[in-house]
């Protein structure tokens, strides 16, 4: 985990890297791109969780017959 100090060194290098024009676009270029992960991700743990029961349900529906 990086802590207060590691977090103003990093943005003190990405202000001297990038300037403080292109700092604002690649901060909302990355918040897309962790929620577009974070969306897919989640769809994907739906799946399987849909998937998980289905299998769930057709073992229970075998075990009853």
């Amino acid at each position: 985990m990086v802590g207060p100090g590691g977090i103003i060194l990093i943005g003190a290098a990405a202000l001297l890297i990038f300037g403080p024009k292109k700092l604002p676009e690649i901060g909302r270029a990355a918040g897309k791109t962790l929620t577009e992960f974070k969306n897919s991700t989640k769809g994907l743990m739906e799946d399987d969780d849909k998937e998980t029961k289905k299998q769930s349900q057709e073992k229970s529906d075998d075990e009853v017959k």
